[in-house]
């Protein structure tokens, strides 16, 4: 195994947004069988270094393309196309008005304690998102637009962070 192998490469898997998410947790565990720690513990230090450094590498591996945020962000970096995260403040005027709609009506559904609106509004945003990456899968597979993707995947990391939001409100809300 080569510690320079991209995280596709790592689980011989075709380097594209859309992927097999069972192919990819199978592969995980062979892996993690063949290079965890546990199997090494009679071994040399070297060798038991060696199978924990292999296991951190496929760890944050599948880690990052378990999730389709870092998994988009990871195509990005490898096509050596930055996602511009800092241009985050510079995102369209709609966007970011639909945004402030959307936490101040988790705000208020939680400070109503109102947890059937919590949850009405989870699926909404749950729905949302499936969209946008359905729309990122396509520009990323098919259309190779990375700049549109960078655009998307921005404007994906403030959608998630208002799901944390929203999960946390609902938590709160149950308390």
């Amino acid at each position: 195994m080569d510690f320079n192998t991209d995280h596709f490469s790592l689980f011989e898997l075709p380097a594209r947004f859309r992927l097999d998410a069972p192919l990819l947790d199978g592969r995980y565990l062979e892996m993690q069988s063949r290079v965890h720690p546990d199997r090494f513990t009679g071994a040399g230090d070297a060798e038991r270094r060696l199978s924990l450094q292999w296991a951190t590498r496929v760890n944050e591996a599948y880690q990052t393309l378990k999730k389709p945020l870092s998994r988009a962000r990871y195509l990005l970096h490898l096509a050596d196309h930055d996602v511009g995260s800092e241009n985050n403040v510079l995102m369209p005027n709609d966007f970011l008005v639909e945004q402030m709609e959307w936490r101040e009506a988790v705000a208020e559904a939680r400070t109503a304690g109102e947890h059937h609106e919590l949850e009405h509004l989870h699926h909404r945003l749950q729905h949302d998102i499936g969209k946008r990456y359905e729309e990122l899968a396509a520009l990323l597979d098919d259309a190779h637009d990375l700049e549109q993707a960078a655009d998307r995947v921005r404007r994906l990391m403030f959608i998630e962070k208002l799901l944390v939001e929203l999960d946390e409100a609902m938590i709160a809300c149950e308390e």
